[in-house]
């Protein structure tokens, strides 16, 4: 039987680390996952309006394999200067593909909008994500937070506080799969107006509420709610699928591909015009078991069960702030439980 990581987190995967810094002023932050050594990487996007740092290297005919870093930031367009700062942090360390006596790191990223949050967008002349990319990047362990916390910062859903969330997966044959995202998205990641997350299904020990899907499913459930008055660039959930298996551009391209079922299954409606839904997907080899293809048919189910769960833990854990345009699961549904001691928990 699949289970979770040890951590539950995509840090269960040998080789990566996070890092995550907030300005809860802002309302807004970086996330910045490092690979010890350079992973084979991919990536795959099908939002309508992404923001993205060096994903055209990634296509499979292009000549860097690896990256050393992926960077998940807040802040729209002035968030892509997120990776300048942990290319920075980088560089300080030595690493990066080396050419001509050269080393350069390699640092992808993607953004998403978290203008309209309340927080203090009046930075002056230059946005602070460069330097917030350097803090996250310095601040990278196996260990770090969720819900309000880097890129997940200022996040928001239609009807609830988003946030960063992570899960893991480990499968009968020992190969780890691992999920980082920043839940930003246009739709809602609950049934209708319940507390039960639509990524019910694929819960693991109780990691976010153990409620399961309601029963019967309400009838408003497929109604589409969004963010009002929805405007290109303005929401988007940005992710990274990560295995310690062995695979080349093109196989992590395709775990990419499939880590986007899991945004279907965990929010409705998912992959819009407005949305900027983006996945990486790293592949750091640690494994040595050998993938024929049966295995490789559940290393594509666990990358989008695991990024379904990832994506309900994000918005679980979300914590309030001031100035909060949107209340936390917590705040919206955790009087409502206690006061329902009967309802039904499918987990």
């Amino acid at each position: 039987m699949w289970r979770a990581g040890r951590r539950n987190l995509i840090t269960d995967v040998e080789g990566l680390s996070v890092g995550n810094h907030s300005d809860e002023t802002v309302k807004s932050g970086v996330t910045a996952l490092l690979c010890e050594t350079p992973a084979v990487a991919g990536v795959q996007v099908l939002g309508g309006a992404p923001g993205t740092r060096e994903t055209d290297l990634l296509s499979p005919h292009n000549l860097v394999d690896a990256v050393d870093a992926i960077v998940l930031s807040g802040g729209s367009a002035f968030g892509l200067d997120a990776a300048a700062g942990v290319q920075a942090a980088l560089r300080e360390q030595g690493k990066g593909f080396e050419i001509m006596g050269f080393r350069v790191p390699i640092v992808p990223g993607a953004i998403l909008f978290d203008l309209p949050n309340g927080g203090n967008k009046n930075w002056g002349r230059f946005p602070p994500y460069r330097d917030y990319g350097f803090a996250a990047a310095m601040a990278a362990g196996a260990e770090f937070s969720l819900g309000t916390a880097g890129a997940g910062t200022g996040a928001t859903t239609a009807t609830l506080k988003g946030g960063l969330g992570s899960a893991s997966t480990v499968l009968d044959n020992g190969v780890t799969v691992g999920a980082l995202v920043a839940v930003n998205a246009v739709g809602s990641v609950m049934v209708g107006d319940t507390p039960h997350f639509w990524a019910a299904p694929f819960e693991m020990d109780k990691e976010f509420g153990g409620l399961g899907l309601p029963h019967p499913l309400p009838s408003h459930a497929a109604a589409v709610t969004t963010k009002l008055r929805a405007a290109a660039g303005g929401n988007t959930t940005i992710a990274v699928i990560a295995t310690d298996a062995k695979l080349d551009k093109a196989a992590a391209k395709r775990l990419a591909i499939a880590a986007h079922d899991g945004f279907a299954r965990a929010i409705w409606p998912a992959h819009t015009p407005v949305d900027g839904d983006l996945v990486f997907a790293l592949a750091t080899g640690r494994n040595e078991t050998a993938l024929e293809l049966e295995a490789m048919l559940d290393l594509n189910a666990a990358a989008a069960s695991t990024m379904a769960r990832a994506i309900a833990r994000g918005v679980h854990a979300a914590t309030p702030s001031a100035n909060d345009r949107c209340p936390t699961w917590a705040q919206n549904y955790a009087a409502q439980l206690e006061h329902r001691p009967a309802m039904t928990r499918e987990s």
